[in-house]
């Protein structure tokens, strides 16, 4: 084949890519987003801040679409809501287009910043230290609380700082301005963490324009989540203690895990002297419960990481916190701006801490971690301006088409627990998929999404529910991290 021929059939592949970049989108304008490699489109809606007020104060809620490279591409778009509360969907735009490559192929991925996130009248406080911040700092709990309380106070100062209009129902009435400003009638919807409680409320709210959905670690409006935290931490960090209990090499590395556990919450609040993972400068402070319960709950969220605690705890029991301090900073998110902290107390101090009464959940606090994080959050809402949800929210209906629901029964704040729950709510049209020893978020496993993928590109309700989703189901944990050059037993 000589060089033209071989230039003109590279071209005809790349055919669809560049008719999808030449493309014309009325109203949105080409835009680069990070982390994707392609061109997006951009765009905005005006809408009222209170819906009771439509002439009153307006907010522009953005989103963006990553086009589909075939030119012939479907007209029912994957619609992503990001987690958090508070994430921004557009800054995950790349590990968002990855997780969803294959869908991409036919049809449109739209990102939406949620009011309150992102591009979209952002609430963002800038709380995230840098990572090289002090110890002291990132684990003063009255130091965190002074600065949410500097950073609502700013907040109410803004043109749209009322902070009563910035919940799950109003966020997703936004959502539906942006279908039909995309001329969709449809949308398949993929939620993760809180994202999938927005698309439950979308779901709720618009039934007639959902064709499918994915819900990737279920966190329902009811499931009370300070509250639930405490609840599922602990279930987790039980499930790490029985699966060194369970390995002959774990147990006999540490032995009397449990205990050397409960002895070292008993030994706090207590100083210490540590060096940080980052600057490996000595530093000094006054370690408390609290803070130790946080640096643990972190690694829960990835078994990679939390197979490393039983050795980092063994070692706090022995006085050595660097271990400890270096996996929870592993776990910590290390982007600043893709969480908005105003929009996360806006949304759980107005739905998860005064929900009706009644409810099934939340689940009481208790075990180890007790009413830790309740506290925090109580401490924070008591003056933190937040709406009343609008009847209906916390009741959850049969599912308006098929709904694929995905937990990790590793996780420590989604577990199995609530998917299940769900799902009996939303009747024979979900299924409920479990990875035992998987964590927070099951897309992130490949073969998940290719599951994830043959569901939304089903033809019809019933060739999706008879999806296999099970490819991941006997992914076994992964084994204590063992130090390099430690023995059987110490």
């Amino acid at each position: 084949m000589n060089a033209a021929a071989r230039f003109a059939r590279v071209a005809l592949a790349l055919l669809p890519v560049w008719a999808a970049a030449a493309e014309q989108r009325p109203g949105l304008q080409p835009c680069r987003l990070q982390g994707v490699e392609h061109e997006a489109w951009c765009g905005s809606v005006r809408r009222p801040l209170n819906p009771q007020q439509p002439a009153g104060v307006q907010i522009d809620v953005h989103f963006a679409v990553l086009p589909a490279l075939a030119r012939n591409r479907l007209p029912d778009p994957v619609l992503f809501f990001a987690g958090g509360p508070g994430q921004s969907a557009i800054a995950l735009a790349g590990s968002a287009g990855r997780l969803l490559a294959r869908l991409s192929n036919r049809r449109d991925i739209v990102l939406v910043d949620l009011r309150g996130t992102g591009r979209s009248a952002p609430l963002a406080c800038d709380l995230a230290a840098p990572a090289t911040a002090p110890l002291a700092g990132q684990m003063d709990p009255q130091h965190a609380l002074a600065r949410l309380s500097d950073c609502r106070q700013r907040l109410q100062r803004l043109p749209h700082g009322d902070l009563r209009h910035y919940g799950t129902a109003l966020a997703v009435q936004d959502v539906d301005a942006v279908r039909r400003a995309l001329g969709a009638s449809q949308l398949n919807l993929v939620g993760g963490s809180y994202g999938t409680r927005a698309a439950l409320e979308y779901m709720r709210q618009f039934p007639q324009a959902v064709r499918r959905a994915v819900l990737d670690g279920v966190a329902p409006p009811d499931m009370g989540l300070p509250a639930a935290q405490s609840a599922d931490a602990q279930a987790a960090l039980d499930a790490v203690f029985a699966a060194c209990e369970a390995d002959a090499g774990c147990s006999a590395r540490h032995p009397g895990l449990r205990a050397t556990w409960r002895q070292l919450l008993t030994s706090l609040p207590r100083k210490v002297t540590g060096a940080h993972a980052f600057t490996g400068t000595s530093e000094q402070l006054v370690l408390t419960r609290d803070a130790v319960l946080g640096l643990v709950r972190q690694p829960l969220y990835l078994p990679a990481l939390a197979a490393a605690l039983p050795a980092a705890l063994d070692q706090a029991g022995r006085g050595r916190f660097e271990p400890l301090f270096a996996l929870a900073l592993a776990a910590a998110p290390q982007r600043p701006g893709q969480m908005a902290e105003g929009l996360h107390f806006s949304v759980v101090c107005g739905e998860d801490l005064r929900p009706p009464a009644g409810l099934a959940e939340p689940a009481a606090p208790g075990g180890d971690f007790g009413d830790s994080f309740a506290r925090h959050y109580r401490q924070v809402c008591a003056d933190w301006p937040a709406g009343t949800p609008p009847a209906g929210f916390y009741q959850l209906s049969p599912a308006p088409a098929a709904t694929l629901l995905l937990s990790g029964g590793a996780d420590p704040v989604t577990p199995p627990r609530h998917g299940a729950r769900v799902a009996q709510a939303l009747g024979p049209r979900a299924r409920h998929a479990v990875v035992a020893q998987a964590g927070h978020g099951l897309m992130a496993l490949p073969c998940v999404r290719d599951v994830v993928y043959r569901f939304i590109a089903a033809a019809d309700d019933a060739a999706a529910l008879a999806v296999d989703a099970d490819c991941a189901r006997d992914l076994p944990r992964p084994s204590a991290f063992v130090p390099v050059g430690a023995g059987s037993a110490p």
